[in-house]
């Protein structure tokens, strides 16, 4: 085996052996899973039988056949794991009278399952060239997909083979799915256009929440003024929607803030195509914005678990920790007379992984008090999916509009 030089702690690398040879790349992982230990190549050869029992058993195949045959293989294996899921034995719905099916043990069952699909599915690899071309038959130019994502090509550490990396082909199908999103945008009227997602920026898909805050009243302490108000921050603003939406309000000056440059990047790229870039500014920020502001919203993610990836963030907190940051700091942000505006949905509480009282008492111990909200009922395709394991509290699932202000 040849000899290479260390490389530095920050850049995974995958280790393999290749006709007689060894090799070694960077390795690629939005979602932080841990390059193979295993790896053995494949071509068009490879049954979706023995594919999926390699990769059940946690050895990785990197594709050396043609592309759409690999696109196949891995629908293949998606099949196997779900025919496998859909046991009886295997299901994680609590089920009528069941003591030990419940939630929040069966969100916990229904995540680690996720993640097991996943890590198996994730066992398909690809390798990417330099400037993250893919040299396989019918395979499709990712190189502004991957650019978009990852930024421009670097420089291949030492020891490396000269190649951008190898990455999973459902990371791949990921990154063509997150650019054509982002080509072609979400239109939402409150906006006055469409909002851009960019890959690693959650997609505003679930925007039933967006007419809540257009039709929220304006704080009663500022509601006679020809200008409502004045100033307002946007707090985790993500893809720029809430921004937007407030500024197509009225609000005269908005600070829309994220701790994520990737969301940075695409609010300031959504608000600049809407026109809004001179009343929107966008910093990045772990959280508040230094001042006060008439107007603070927030919509932070919803459920209290850990999140493993970078769309993970936008769904889950673990402990609720944005959840508590964003109404322990409120006050202290909030001019006299203003109102704080929390979009949350309750299905943690349907899950029993928070509930009402705490969250109430998270509201009472940050100097806060409700003095309003408005509720939707979600839209999307899930809320009335019955094979859906957690259908029962996602058909319950209502996401309010929290008007908080300061206690006098």
């Amino acid at each position: 085996m040849t000899e290479t030089a260390p490389l530095p702690a920050t850049i995974p690398m995958v280790d393999w052996s290749e006709a007689g040879q060894n090799h070694r790349a960077r390795w690629r992982s939005e979602s932080r899973l841990p390059p193979p230990k295993r790896m053995l190549v494949a071509d068009d050869s490879m049954t979706a039988d023995a594919a999926y029992k390699l990769a059940c058993e946690g050895t990785a195949l990197l594709w050396r056949g043609d592309y759409q045959n690999a696109r196949q293989l891995l629908l293949a294996m998606a099949r196997r794991i779900d025919r496998k899921s859909d046991k009886p034995s295997n299901s994680v719905s609590p089920k009528p009278g069941s003591a030990t099916a419940t939630y929040p043990q069966a969100f916990h069952l229904y995540r680690q399952a996720k993640a097991q699909r996943a890590r198996t599915l994730g066992m398909l690899l690809l390798p990417l060239g330099l400037n993250y071309s893919i040299a396989l038959p019918r395979a499709p130019d990712v190189r502004l997909a991957c650019t978009e994502a990852w930024g421009p090509d670097a420089d291949t550490p030492a020891g490396a083979e000269p190649c951008t990396g190898i990455v999973s082909l459902r990371e791949v199908l990921g990154l063509i799915g997150g650019h054509e999103w982002r080509k072609k945008g979400i239109e939402i009227p409150a906006t006055g256009g469409r909002i851009h997602p960019h890959y690693g920026v959650f997609a505003p898909v679930r925007n039933e929440y967006v007419q809540l805050l257009v039709e929220a009243p304006w704080p009663a302490a500022l509601a006679s003024s020809p200008s409502p108000c004045k100033r307002a921050f946007d707090i985790g603003t993500g893809t720029g929607v809430l921004a937007a939406v407030l500024a197509h309000r009225g609000v005269a000056r908005i600070i829309a803030a994220d701790r994520d440059p990737r969301a940075v990047a695409c609010a300031r790229e959504n608000l600049e195509q809407l026109g809004l870039a001179g009343q929107v500014e966008v910093l990045q920020t772990a959280l508040f914005p230094e001042g006060r502001a008439e107007l603070v919203v927030c919509n932070p993610p919803w459920v209290p678990a850990s999140a493993n990836s970078a769309l993970d963030h936008a769904i889950y907190d673990p402990d609720s920790r944005m959840l508590r940051a964003f109404l322990g700091g409120l006050a202290a942000h909030l001019e006299p007379g203003g109102e704080g505006w929390l979009v949350l949905s309750d299905l943690a509480e349907h899950l029993a992984l928070r509930t009402r009282d705490e969250l109430l008492a998270a509201i009472d111990k940050a100097g806060l008090i409700v003095v309003g909200r408005s509720e939707v009922r979600p839209q999307h395709p899930r809320a009335s999916d019955r094979t859906d394991s957690l259908h029962a509290a996602r058909e319950a699932e209502m996401t309010s509009l929290w008007r908080l202000a300061a206690r006098p």
